[in-house]
């Protein structure tokens, strides 16, 4: 199966999970030159700790296009969670995140796409709802030649699409996923720690709290 391997507390458990099963991952980071180096480094490690068949690195530089906080100039919000999409959206990033897994996908014969998308506790973003997640997988079995020819059949895996942050927190703790190899700050201080009070710090902050699970994350706030 192909992985989108991005570093963070989600992929990262995804990948735990598909390992315990017995899956061979290829997994997949796309460097798309957001803000910082830190989840393309945790990737990096991750694959290579948890086993992961290949690790694809693929430049694909989103700057170019801006639009978002984790691509422009703009800064990240620190101020909480709010109602509504917030500027650390990319767009349409997961459609071409997950375009680029399909076609890896179908040159290597792996019909089995997986993504850490989540719906219960997340920032707002459009294309982590189960209606995108079965949109895609249809367009999967529409636009690729394998899917027209029957040879294979598409399927978009989200394990992690219902359940809560405290849910995903201990399901990597049952899987001894070491926490402190990932990454989810979207604008980590001068000297390498997660800021602590973006919108991903503190839903990492409170998936650990809720979880009773201690977190290793050295915060700055």
């Amino acid at each position: 199966m192909v992985l989108l391997l991005s570093g963070g507390l989600d992929s990262a458990t995804c990948l735990a999970m598909a390992r315990a099963a017995g899956a061979e991952v290829l997994a997949l980071t796309i460097d798309y030159n957001q803000r910082h180096r830190r989840e393309l480094e945790a990737a990096e490690g991750l694959a290579r700790t948890l086993g992961a068949r290949r690790h694809l690195v693929l430049p694909l530089d989103l700057r170019a296009f801006g639009g978002s906080a984790l691509t422009g100039a703009m800064p990240v919000p620190k101020g909480g969670l709010r109602p509504g999409i917030p500027v650390t959206y990319v767009p349409a990033r997961n459609t071409v995140f997950l375009s680029v897994a399909l076609a890896w996908g179908e040159a290597a014969g792996a019909s089995d796409l997986l993504i850490g998308v989540n719906a219960l506790d997340y920032s707002g973003y459009p294309d982590c709802r189960p209606a995108f997640v079965a949109a895609f997988e249809a367009l999967a079995n529409l636009a690729t030649k394998a899917g027209v020819e029957g040879t294979a059949t598409y399927r978009v895996h989200t394990p992690l699409l219902c359940l809560s942050k405290a849910d995903i927190v201990r399901a990597g703790a049952d899987l001894g996923l070491d926490f402190a190899r990932t990454w989810s700050c979207y604008d980590p201080t001068r000297d390498g720690r997660h800021c602590g009070l973006c919108d991903s710090c503190r839903l990492r902050k409170r998936g650990f709290a809720e979880a009773g699970v201690p977190d290793p994350t050295d915060y700055a706030a």
